[in-house]
C-alpha cells in the first residue's frame, strides 16, 4: 500500500456526481491497509448541535454551532474534531490543532466548553462519516474522482464552510501550476 494519506484533504473533482459527495472536501482521518475513513468538512446541517446532544445532556445551554453532515456511513453516529490537546487522550492530532474526540468524556467536556464560550476552542461535530473499503479510495483517485491537499485547521475550522470547497480546489490548482501566477518582468510578454 501506498503512504497514508491520513490529514490530508480530499477534495471532490468537478466530475463527481455522487450526491454524497458532490463539491464536497474530506478530511481524512484514518488510510491504511483495512482501508479509509474520512469527515466531510463543508457541509452544515440545519441542525444545532445543543438540540442534537439534548437527549444526552441535561444542563446544555443553546449556543448556535451547527452539526456538518460527515458523510452517508452511520448517519445517527455523532464525531467530534477539536483543538483541546488536553483532552485528547495522548492520541496524536489528525493535523496540527485537530484531535478527533475519542471518549465521551472529551465529546462532553468540549461541548460544555464550548457552549459556555470557551474563547479559544475550536469544534466541530459531524453526523456520520465517509468510508471506504481497503483499495477503494486507491482506485478513485487513480481514476482522478479526488485531489488530495495537506488538510489545515484553517479549512477544517473555516467560518464559512461554502467557501471550503472553492478555496480547496486554488490550492489544488497552485499546487499543480506550471507557470507562476505573478510574472517578474510583465514586458517579457
Amino acid at each position: 500500500m501506498a503512504k497514508s494519506l491520513r490529514g490530508q484533504c480530499l477534495i471532490a473533482a468537478k466530475h463527481l456526481r455522487d450526491p454524497n459527495f458532490y463539491k464536497t472536501v474530506v478530511l481524512l482521518i484514518e488510510h491504511g491497509q483495512h482501508g479509509a475513513m474520512g469527515l466531510v468538512i463543508n457541509r452544515p446541517s440545519s441542525i444545532l448541535v445543543c438540540h442534537a446532544l439534548s437527549g444526552h445532556f441535561t444542563d446544555l445551554p443553546e449556543f448556535g454551532d451547527l452539526v456538518y453532515v460527515g458523510g452517508p456511513v452511520e448517519p445517527s453516529a455523532l464525531l467530534i474534531l477539536h483543538n483541546a490537546q488536553e483532552l485528547s487522550g495522548g492520541d496524536k492530532p489528525v493535523v496540527p490543532d485537530v484531535y478527533i474526540g475519542n471518549s465521551e468524556r472529551a465529546f462532553e467536556e468540549v461541548v460544555h466548553r464550548a457552549a459556555h464560550h470557551d474563547v479559544g476552542l475550536n469544534f466541530r461535530v459531524f453526523s456520520g462519516c465517509a468510508g471506504w473499503a481497503p483499495e477503494q479510495l486507491e482506485g478513485e483517485l487513480a481514476r482522478g474522482d479526488w485531489y488530495t491537499v495537506p488538510a489545515t485547521r484553517e479549512l477544517v475550522y473555516h467560518d464559512d464552510p461554502y467557501e471550503v470547497y472553492e478555496q480547496s480546489l486554488q490550492r489544488v490548482a497552485e499546487a499543480h501550476r506550471v507557470v507562476p501566477v505573478e510574472c517578474p518582468h510583465p514586458n517579457w510578454n
